[in-house]
């Protein structure tokens, strides 16, 4: 059997207008797979996920109603495409018309002062290569009739295949995503397209793609095998004025039904988190976090008098009219090093002082009986992005994106890296991966500091590196090195790491560590880390400045964020300590606190004479009001005397009686009356930071 016989003609097959053959088709296949992953997903949810049999109900009900509004929106693009089946666009004058418009636009995208030029990256490429396509094509279509058949037949099974393929790699995804993070795609999901290459090399490093690949193509070729059995594309005498005219007013009433599907179904929340996650349409979780992935604070969140905000915020934070405070008088002012260690999704979780019981972090495990310790302290947000914002600002996070990523991220007096260079210190931020990515190397080398990344790192000095950086080692030795040189300045330095090896794929120098079992794991990418501090640690007290420095540890989130509700507690628990032998004596502090908290309190321990804007305050201070900040990027949460206050869009405000449980997690009761002193005094915080 021929291509023309199978493909274009058969007396036996059904001829059907293409628009219904691929919409009905798409539409029926996506509802089937998005009923088939709820099932998934609610199979391999995370350890504390729990469903009841109204749960799922709910959530493949609803769910299905979500896939139904989303998959008629999807339909829209291939009515755009529908449109331009037609004939009239190859008589003589439409035809020239068309052409010579895809040259004027095809001339322009060469041009270096086109739109696509100043976007930057690959843009100018991409339409150069789409615009040149359109002309070549539509002119051997407009002057060669009689390829005009097979070239649409073609295009149409194409289009088709790229509709299922879609289908079935977002569907994949998804699931991957889900084991991941234990949610539907959110704002995540819109960085990691953003950073293509990481997030690509990253997925081909961490999972199977091209046989995985490989099954999706042989499945969609196998549907479409299978369904043209029976109908075939009628490739011509679609068209009439009047049909079209019912087509697109079908077209705007399906549209107006999906719209209304989506934004109904997306607005009900359960009681139980995963509930909520399980009957959302991730496609549309997805689209919706790229438009809102930015939130302007007084139109979607709970608002105070502006007099009453101030007061209040200069109340908790110490600020005085001024919007400054002095957290040292300067007497016995002790201008050390400070090395910060900001470690990549380290939870507490993963150490023995907090439970494990897997032998992850023997290092930490033995620093912290010398250090100070701070065993309740909590993780700004979810993302690296949340934790460099909290420790290098001291203020409670931004909605939507964090203030890292945004345009207008230069922070002036507010930041640490400023403060430190006013006082005389050399003020340097490391990381092991290049620092374009997350927008880190714009923030901080216009906020103080000297950026260090991957691309300082000579070739014959990076023993290992996967797409996120430079192992952990690497990154350290590069930092011994850099201290080695600013000590011979004879300035006093502050520098703050990032790590990247406890990040999925999980590939590390497996030579240095014993692993049981699967080399590839959070658990031993965690053992690696924790190996490479050591090692940091080790080599950097044989160094003449080691005596003269301060040394943090810290996360910058948690490994997972995913619970019962939108902010649980224990995930967003983190580890913190403070070495300095000689210097700070080992203590264990319990109050409850931020990562805004660290730089003010070390300030005030060494006296530095700092008039900042920082809301975090010194934990040390008798006076100290024991809270903590958490947040997603559009929940943002205020935890306060065994009560979360939650801020979420649509002025909505919630409020959970947090009582701990013997496993170490957290329950958190939903408060059917409000308090609102704590209310009040979570907005005051948000509302004056996003300003």
């Amino acid at each position: 059997m021929n291509f023309k016989t199978f493909f274009l003609s058969s007396k036996k097959a059904k001829q059907i207008n293409p628009l219904y053959l691929i919409g009905g088709h798409f539409l029926s296949l996506y509802l089937i797979i998005g009923f088939v992953l709820r099932i998934v997903l609610m199979a391999f949810s995370p350890a504390d996920a729990t469903y009841t049999a109204m749960g799922i109900l709910r959530g493949l009900s609803i769910g299905f109603l979500s896939d139904l509004g989303m998959g008629l929106l999807l339909l829209v693009p291939l009515f755009v495409f529908y449109v331009g089946l037609n004939e009239y666009k190859y008589k003589k004058y439409a035809a020239i018309s068309i052409c010579l418009l895809l040259i004027a636009g095809l001339a322009y995208a060469f041009w270096p002062g086109s739109i696509f030029r100043q976007y930057g990256g690959g843009a100018p490429r991409i339409a150069q290569i789409f615009l040149g396509w359109k002309l070549l094509s539509f002119s051997l279509r407009a002057f060669i009739p009689r390829i005009r058949k097979t070239w649409r037949a073609c295009t149409l099974y194409l289009t088709w295949g790229i509709y299922i393929l879609l289908l079935f790699m977002v569907a994949a995804g998804e699931f991957f995503f889900w084991e991941e993070f234990g949610v539907r795609y959110n704002f995540i999901a819109v960085d990691y397209l953003v950073y293509t290459n990481e997030v690509i090399g990253n997925i081909m490093e961490s999972y199977s793609i091209a046989p995985l690949m490989a099954v999706l193509l042989l499945a969609t070729l196998g549907l479409i095998l299978a369904a043209v059995r029976k109908s075939r594309f009628q490739l011509e005498g679609n068209y009439s004025l009047r049909r079209f005219g019912f087509e697109t007013l079908l077209a705007v009433v399906l549209v107006g039904a999906g719209f209304g599907a989506t934004s109904l179904t997306h607005n009900l929340d359960a009681n139980n988190q995963y509930v909520t996650q399980i009957e959302q349409n991730g496609a549309y979780d997805f689209v919706r976090a790229f438009l809102n992935n930015k939130l302007e604070y007084d139109k979607f969140y709970t608002m105070l008098p502006p007099a009453q905000c101030e007061a209040l915020y200069r109340q908790q934070t110490g600020l005085d009219a001024n919007g400054t405070k002095q957290l040292s008088d300067g007497q016995g002012a002790e201008k050390c090093n400070i090395v910060l260690i900001t470690v990549e999704s380290l939870s507490a979780d993963f150490l023995t002082r907090y439970g494990n019981k897997e032998g992850l972090t023997p290092y930490i495990d033995r620093l912290m009986a010398q250090s100070l310790v701070f065993d309740s302290l909590y993780a700004c947000g979810n993302r690296t992005v949340r934790g460099l914002e909290a420790l290098s600002l001291c203020v409670p996070p931004h909605a939507g994106e964090s203030v890292i990523k945004q345009k207008n991220n230069r922070m002036g007096a507010l930041s640490v890296g400023y403060q430190l260079r006013k006082l005389g210190y050399t003020t340097q931020f490391l990381y092991g991966g290049y620092s374009y990515f997350d927008n880190m190397g714009d923030y901080f080398s216009h906020n103080g500091y000297e950026v260090i990344d991957r691309s300082n790192i000579a070739k014959q000095n990076i023993t290992f590196a996967n797409i996120w950086g430079v192992c952990d080692e690497d990154i350290f030795n590069k930092g011994l090195e850099v201290f080695d040189a600013n000590a011979k300045t004879g300035k006093p330095f502050f520098a703050q790491f990032m790590t990247t090896s406890n990040h999925r794929p999980y590939t590390y120098p497996t030579e240095k560590i014993h692993v049981e079992g699967n080399p590839h794991t959070r658990n031993a990418a965690v053992k690696y880390t924790d190996y490479a501090i050591g090692d940091f640690l080790n080599k950097a007290a044989k160094k003449p400045w080691f005596k003269n420095t301060v040394f943090i540890v810290i996360a910058d989130h948690c490994a997972s964020s995913a619970g019962k509700t939108s902010l649980p507690l224990e995930k967003y628990h983190i580890p913190c300590l403070i070495f300095s032998p000689g210097r700070i004596q080992p203590q264990t502090v319990s109050k409850v606190c931020s990562q805004i908290d660290i730089i003010p309190t070390l300030f005030t321990m060494l006296h530095l004479p700092a008039k900042v804007q920082f809301a975090g305050n010194d934990i040390l201070s008798p006076n100290f009001k024991e809270r903590a900040f958490l947040a997603t990027y559009q929940d943002l949460g205020y935890y306060e005397n065994h009560i979360l206050t939650v801020l979420s869009p649509v002025r909505k405000v919630q409020q959970y009686a947090v009582s701990p449980l013997p496993d170490g997690t957290f329950e958190e009761t939903l408060l059917k009356k409000q308090n609102i002193e704590l209310t009040q005094k979570a907005v005051s915080f948000y509302q004056t930071v996003n300003k």
